[in-house]
C-alpha cells in the first residue's frame, strides 16, 4: 500500500509535471522524464492526472512507485504446487528468478495475474463463454510461463504469451466503466507477434461472457483482422473492440490509420461520452502518435455506450479464443486521460527499458543466438539446420555470411529455456520471430503455438553429448530416444534404426550431432 504522505508528496510533483507539459504542448523535459521514471509507475501518473487506475497487470514490473506486491502467479505441471512470483525490490521489476527456480524441471502455467490497484480486479482463467474455450470444461487455456522472456531495466522477466485458444478474465470487478462512463487505458504488447484471429483485447467486456450488442464493450485490439476492421497498408493495427466491430476510426470499418511494427509497442485507448481516441508508439523510444480522437462509429449502438466492466486479456468479450498476442503489462483507469497524461506515461514506459536483446552468441544458454552445423561428412559439413520460407519445414542448408540476409535468419535460433521442461531447450526462429522449432508427425518445421497441450512438448529438445563423440545431439523431450536428424536434407526427430526411412542406422550418430556455431543473423 502507497503511504499517503508519500503519496501526496508524489501527486504533488507529478502534478506540476503535468502542468508543465501542458504548457509545453504535451511534451515533458528530458529532465522531468528521467525524475519520473526513477519514482514512479505509471498508476502515479494517471492519479496526479486526475484519472486513478482501477486495474494495473504486469509480469514484468511494479506500475506503481511503492508498490510490492507479488505480480502473478505460476503453477508447476510437476505437482501442480503454485507460487506467487513478486518483485526484486519495492516499485522494482520482476523476480524471474524465483519463477525459474521454482519451475526447475518441469514446466509451468501462468494462473493468476494480479491487479497492483487497490481495486483487486485480479485475471484468471477464462471460463466458457458464448465462444467455448479448448480446454477440458470449455475452459480458456493457460499461458506458457517462459515462451515470452524479455528483459527490463537490465533485468530478465517474462511476459504472457496468448496462443490461441488462451484467455484470462475477471467478470466481478470493482471500479471498472460501466454503461457511457469515462475510462482509459494502456497495453505494452509484443508488436511482431499476432494474427487476425478474433480478438487479441485488452479492456473493458461483457460480464455475462456473450456477445451482449454494440456498446458492451470498450477493449484495446491489436491484429490484423480485416473482417471487422481494419486500417491502412496491411497491418497489424490497434483498434478499439466495442463489440461487433473493430473500430479504427468513426467509420465502421476502415480509417487511415497506420500499421505498426514495434517490437514493443505502447497501445492506448480511451472513451468517454461520444468521445474515443487511440494512440500508439514505440514502447522504447520516443512519443505517441493519435490514431484517431472523435466522436463514437457512425454506427446504431455505440452512443451512448453500454459498457460491462469486466476485464478480458487474450479474448474477445464472448470468449472468442482464435487471436494470439503477447501482453507485458497494462493499466486501465477511472476517466478520461488527458493527452499530456499519457504522454507522461510513455516517457515513463520509454524510461524502463524494455528489451529482447540476445545474452550471448554460439553457446546453449537460454537467451543467446545459436547456428547449429551439421557434422556428417562429407556431404554436409557446411550446411545448418534451417527454416524453409516456402513452407516453414526444416531442414539442413549451405547457407554462409554471403548468404541473402533472410536465409541466414532462417538458418540463426534464439535458445529458449524448455517449454515443457527447464532443464531442456526451445528454439526460437530468428527469421519468424515468436516461433519455435518443434516436430509434428516426425518432422521438424517452425510454428506459432497453436495453443494445444502438446505443443510445448514437442518444442522442447534435450540436450546430450553429441552421438558422433563431438559437438552435441537434442533428443525431444517426449520421445526419449528419438534425436533430431538430417535425413536427405530434411529434418526428423529420429531413432536408431525403426519403421520410418529417416530411422536409418546408416550414419544416424554423425546426422544427429550437431556444431553449436555462432549465429549467421
Amino acid at each position: 500500500m502507497v503511504k499517503p504522505r508519500l503519496f501526496r508528496r508524489a501527486t504533488r510533483a507529478l502534478l506540476a509535471a503535468v502542468a508543465t507539459a501542458v504548457l509545453s504542448g504535451g511534451l515533458l523535459t528530458a529532465t522531468t522524464t528521467t525524475a519520473q521514471a526513477a519514482a514512479q509507475g505509471p498508476c502515479d501518473i494517471y492519479a496526479a492526472g486526475a484519472t486513478p487506475c482501477v486495474a494495473a497487470h504486469s509480469t514484468t514490473r511494479a506500475l506503481y512507485g511503492n508498490y510490492n506486491g507479488p505480480l502473478y502467479q505460476v503453477k508447476r505441471a510437476s505437482d501442480s504446487a503454485t507460487k506467487d512470483i513478486g518483485l526484486l525490490s519495492a516499485g522494482g521489476y520482476a523476480d524471474a528468478a524465483a519463477q525459474d527456480s521454482f519451475c526447475a524441471n518441469t514446466s509451468c502455467v501462468i494462473t493468476v495475474i494480479y491487479d497492483q490497484s487497490p481495486k483487486h480486479n485480479n485475471l484468471t482463467q477464462a471460463l466458457k463463454g458464448h465462444w467455448p474455450g479448448p480446454a477440458e470444461g470449455g475452459n480458456d487455456n493457460l499461458a506458457n510461463a517462459f515462451e515470452a522472456p524479455v528483459t527490463v531495466g537490465g533485468h530478465k522477466a517474462y511476459g504472457v504469451y496468448v496462443a490461441p485458444g488462451t484467455g484470462y478474465r475477471n467478470n466481478n470487478t470493482h471500479g471498472i466503466a460501466t454503461g457511457d462512463q469515462p475510462e482509459g487505458m494502456y497495453a505494452i504488447f509484443d508488436g511482431t507477434h499476432f494474427n487476425g484471429g478474433c480478438c487479441f483485447d485488452y479492456g473493458n467486456a461483457e460480464t455475462t461472457g456473450n456477445d451482449d450488442g454494440n456498446g458492451t464493450m470498450e477493449a484495446l485490439y491489436f491484429g490484423n483482422s480485416t473482417g471487422w476492421g481494419y486500417g491502412s497498408g496491411n497491418g497489424p493495427w490497434v483498434m478499439a473492440d466495442m463489440e461487433n466491430g473493430l473500430f479504427s476510426g468513426v467509420n465502421t470499418r476502415f480509417n487511415d490509420i497506420p500499421s505498426v511494427s514495434h517490437r514493443f509497442l505502447t497501445a492506448t485507448l480511451k472513451g468517454g461520452h461520444n468521445q474515443w481516441a487511440t494512440r500508439g508508439g514505440n514502447a522504447q523510444s520516443g512519443g505517441l502518435s493519435t490514431y484517431y480522437s472523435g466522436v463514437r462509429p457512425n454506427a446504431s449502438g455505440y452512443n451512448p455506450m453500454k459498457k460491462q466492466g469486466a476485464i478480458i486479456l487474450g479474448i474477445g468479450g464472448d470468449n472468442s479464443v482464435t487471436g494470439q498476442g503477447t501482453f507485458y503489462e497494462g493499466v486501465m483507469t477511472s476517466g478520461y486521460p488527458s493527452d499530456a497524461t499519457e504522454n507522461a506515461v510513455q516517457a515513463n514506459i520509454t524510461a524502463a527499458g524494455y528489451s529482447s536483446a540476445t545474452t550471448g552468441t554460439g553457446t546453449l544458454t537460454p537467451g543467446s543466438r545459436v547456428s547449429l552445423k551439421a557434422t556428417t561428412a562429407p556431404c554436409c559439413t557446411s550446411q545448418y539446420l534451417h527454416r524453409n520460407a516456402a513452407d516453414s519445414t526444416v531442414g539442413i542448408s549451405a547457407v554462409n555470411s554471403s548468404s541473402p540476409t533472410a536465409d541466414k535468419a532462417d538458418a540463426t535460433w534464439v535458445v529458449r529455456t524448455g517449454l515443457a521442461n527447464t532443464s531442456c531447450l526451445s528454439f526460437e526462429s530468428v527469421g519468424k520471430p515468436g516461433q519455435f522449432l518443434r516436430h509434428s508427425n516426425y518432422r521438424l518445421r517452425v510454428n506459432v503455438d497453436d495453443g494445444g497441450s502438446s505443443f510445448a512438448k514437442d518444442a522442447t529438445f534435450c540436450p546430450t553429448a553429441g552421438n558422433s563423440g563431438t559437438g552435441q545431439s537434442f533428443t525431444s523431450v517426449n520421445y526419449p530416444t528419438k534425436f533430431i536428424r538430417h535425413y536427405n536434407y530434411a529434418a526428423y526427430i529420429a531413432s536408431n534404426g525403426g519403421s520410418n526411412t529417416w530411422d536409418s542406422t546408416t550414419s544416424w550418430a554423425q546426422d544427429t550431432t550437431w556444431l553449436t556455431a555462432a549465429p549467421l543473423s
